[in-house]
């Protein structure tokens, strides 16, 4: 028996490849792979350990292609609803038609479990790469697909465990800026409404959020777990219903600010006369609403075409080998939810 094989970038493991790692004929391969009964059972055994330890997976969508692609490439994102991970999921697909491939998409809905069932499907029907935005968790199912061949892009957020192609966004920094937008407005008592605290994104915001309260000498008021609009606004409600209640608003994520929406129409607040408002994600709504939302826009439709076209590059041969980590900047755009004054029409 010859060492574990490990077919480079953009090449999946065949059965050649796994009779080879057997020393069996790729006829005894194909029988064990399809349940036939004429194996001895000790050599099915041995081939089935290759199978496993290869990653190799069946083509069952052309068996006949015999290593051509299958101009098809899969995407795992976290929340097809959230209308930032669709402007994602719209470019990757733009970039994917123009190299002549389709876009398989599938929503994970932020699960671990989920997640690999659908990276096993997708791998089953010989995608050509995969883009996903991960979900919270170690991510090692991954780590196989890797071995097998297939190149793996992450988005939004890197995987854990995983050494792979990523492209973020500047979280972190983003949520300073809007923090100290709202501490140079006089407003010393602002409250966080954030999505889960493990999550990469809810992590790093929350982070530059309290840099910037730190800095002045502010005290944090985080509330988290708010992974929908509903449960954004019950986050919002929390904090507004308190005895010290907060000026200011910080919504980490588009649905938390909708959700903040609700909690303050809610309890008959004004914006921004009541409770100033900051969210992270820019929506179409966000400048027909009065007042006209100030907002962390994160540039979404970049963030999708860059990261498809980081796989492309994987599977045209282009690129170092080692894994590139792509980081795009975020921008405050200031309207009137935080208080500043309404610019005159044009």
């Amino acid at each position: 028996m010859t060492g574990v094989l490990i077919p480079g970038p953009g090449k999946r493991v065949t059965l050649r490849d796994v009779a080879l790692e057997a020393g069996v004929s790729i006829k005894t391969v194909s029988r064990v792979v399809n349940g036939e009964p004429a194996v001895n059972a000790a050599t099915a055994v041995r081939v089935a350990g290759v199978v496993e330890r290869l990653g190799y997976r069946p083509n069952e969508l052309a068996r006949s292609l015999k290593g051509q692609r299958s101009r098809t490439i899969g995407l795992v994102i976290s929340d097809i609803s959230n209308p930032f991970m669709a402007s994602c999921a719209q470019a990757i697909e733009g970039v994917a038609q123009e190299h002549g491939h389709a876009l398989i998409l599938c929503d994970s809905h932020a699960d671990l479990r989920t997640e690999g069932d659908y990276v096993g499907l997708l791998t089953q029907r010989q995608v050509d790469g995969l883009l996903l935005v991960p979900a919270h968790g170690h991510n090692v199912h991954l780590n196989r697909e890797q071995q097998a061949g297939l190149p793996v892009v992450t988005l939004d957020r890197p995987a854990e465990g995983v050494q792979a192609d990523m492209v973020l966004v500047q979280n972190r920094a983003g949520a300073r800026e809007a923090t100290e937008h709202l501490i140079r407005h006089g407003h010393e008592r602002i409250a966080f409404v954030g999505d889960v605290r493990n999550f990469y994104t809810t992590r790093k915001r929350l982070e530059g959020y309290k840099e910037a309260l730190k800095a002045a000498n502010l005290k944090p008021a985080p509330s988290l777990g708010a992974h929908s609009i509903e449960l954004g606004e019950e986050a919002a409600k929390s904090v507004l219903d308190a005895p010290d209640r907060p000026t200011a608003l910080f919504a980490a994520n588009i649905l938390t600010a909708l959700g903040a929406l609700r909690a303050i129409e809610h309890l008959g607040l004004r914006i921004p006369e009541d409770v100033a408002l900051i969210g992270f994600d820019d929506f179409e709504l966000a400048p027909v609403l009065r007042p006209r939302f100030t907002l962390v826009r994160q540039p979404a439709a970049e963030l999708g075409r860059r990261a498809a076209e980081m796989l492309f590059d994987r599977l045209e041969g282009r690129g170092r080998p080692e894994p590139r980590r792509l980081v795009l900047p975020t921008e405050l755009v200031v309207r009137e939810s935080c208080g500043c004054p309404v610019e005159p029409a044009p």
